[in-house]
């Protein structure tokens, strides 16, 4: 039986992969990273014997080499996801890491990730797309909900799309939150859904302001939010993911539409994350990005 390594981050992305590699017939070696793996890896390889978990800290690249190794694993993938603030902030790099950090030139995701993948492949464990085992979960182009986009969302997606893939291309982050025709709040280090409700915390800001007669608003309450992949995503790691959180995010914010790149964005839960957009009133459109 061949084996497949899983570095997992948080969320349930892990857990998607692990079924997709066990359903292939994969025996699955699981590199659970201590600050952010969910702890019922554990229950799953109690539960399944083809199933092995091995936890490290964050910074432990000599280890997870040499863990690998020892379990026959030359292919690996990437999923879920490691907080950015992690990554620069919070590990304790080992030697190895230590000396991959030092000859970073940029210290972003892609660097790192990127540097990390020849480290890997320089000892014989090739880093592979954790799409090739969740090609299902891409998002189809077109409407998805029972309410496509208005004029004026369509608008915001348009100018939403180009504002993304600008700050996509500097590796900044992947999401931006429009309101007729403002970009209201981009994706840094926080996450899709942080920026989500920081967009939604500055509307409300707005409006306290306008009711006590502080000040006006021209924007109305409408968030657009858009979605895309890198202009050269590296599909090995970092892949878009939306799913019923980020509607739970959208609702709480008060945003009314949202916009996923086409097949190269994962949606997870797919049928349950388009039930909470009807029932919210959400729109989720799936697209092509511009010039694609």
């Amino acid at each position: 039986m061949h084996s497949l390594g899983l570095i997992a981050g948080n969320g349930r992305f892990p857990f998607l992969l692990l079924e997709a590699a066990r359903a292939q017939g994969l025996r699955v070696v699981v590199a659970a990273i201590k600050e952010e793996t969910d702890p019922e890896m554990d229950e799953r390889a109690r539960l399944d014997d083809g199933v092995r978990v091995h936890w490290m800290s964050l910074g432990e690249l000599s280890r997870l080499i040499d863990m690998f190794q020892r379990e026959g694993v030359t292919r690996a993938v990437m999923a879920g996801q490691v907080k950015h603030k992690q990554i620069f902030s919070s590990i304790r790099p080992d030697w190895r890491l230590a000396k991959l950090l030092l000859n970073l030139r940029t210290r972003n995701t892609d660097m790192l990730l990127g540097a990390v993948a020849k480290v890997l492949a320089d000892e014989g464990i090739t880093l592979v797309s954790s799409t090739s085992y969740l090609e299902p979960m891409l998002a189809p182009a077109g409407v998805l909900t029972a309410r496509a986009p208005d004029e004026s969302e369509r608008t915001d997606i348009a100018y939403g799309l180009q504002v993304a893939l600008g700050i996509a291309g500097f590796d900044l982050g992947q999401t931006v939150v429009i309101a007729a025709g403002a970009c209201v709040a981009v994706e840094a280090m926080e996450g899709t859904d942080a920026t989500i409700a920081r967009a939604g915390e500055l509307f409300r800001e707005m409006e306290d302001e306008t009711s006590t007669g502080e000040a006006e608003t021209t924007l109305a309450r409408r968030l657009t939010v858009v979605k895309v992949a890198k202009p050269n995503q590296d599909m090995r790691f970092d892949v878009p993911v939306a799913g019923v959180p980020t509607i739970a995010a959208m609702k709480a914010a008060g945003a009314t539409c949202l916009c996923v790149e086409a097949g190269r964005t994962l949606l997870f839960d797919r049928a349950a994350m388009i039930v909470a957009a009807d029932e919210a009133g959400i729109a989720i459109v799936s697209e092509p990005a511009p010039g694609m």
